[in-house]
C-alpha cells in the first residue's frame, strides 16, 4: 500500500477529532471565554471536514492517480496542523493562564494552506480528461 502513511495520518486525525471534540464539550465547557471555546470547536470542525475530504481523496487515488492529489493532501495536512493547531494552542494557553503569543498569526496561514489545497485539487481535476 503506497499511501500507507497518508491512510495512517487520516485515521489518527479522525481519532483526534473525536477526542478533541469530547474534550471541548466536557473538559473546556465553562473553563474559557465563549470566544476561545468557539475557536477550539472551530478547529475541531475544520479538522473533521478536512479529515473526511482527505479520506475521499485517498479512496479516489486507488482509482486514478495524479500529482494534484498528493499536493492537495500535503496542503491540507499542513493547513490543518497550522489552522486547527493554532486554535487549539490559543485555547489551551488561555486555560493554562499563559498569553496567546503568536498563535493568532499562524491561524490565517493555515487557512490559506487549506484553501490552496482545494484550489490545487480543482486545478488537478480540471487538467484530467
Amino acid at each position: 500500500m503506497q499511501d500507507r502513511s497518508w491512510w495512517l495520518g487520516v485515521a489518527l486525525s479522525g481519532a483526534l477529532v473525536v477526542m478533541l471534540g469530547a474534550f471541548a464539550a466536557h473538559g473546556l465547557s465553562g473553563q474559557l471565554t465563549p470566544r476561545l471555546e468557539q475557536a477550539f470547536t472551530t478547529g475541531v470542525r475544520y479538522q473533521a471536514w478536512h479529515t473526511l475530504a482527505a479520506l475521499a481523496v485517498l479512496a479516489w487515488r486507488t482509482q486514478a492517480r495524479f500529482s494534484a492529489q498528493r499536493y492537495t493532501l500535503m496542503l491540507w495536512a499542513t493547513g490543518t496542523l497550522l489552522f486547527s493547531g493554532s486554535l487549539y494552542a490559543m485555547a489551551l494557553a488561555a486555560l493554562a493562564g499563559a498569553g496567546l503569543g503568536a498563535f493568532g498569526i499562524v491561524t490565517p496561514v493555515g487557512g490559506l494552506a487549506l484553501v490552496l489545497g482545494w484550489l490545487v485539487l480543482a486545478a488537478g481535476v480540471w487538467r484530467q480528461r
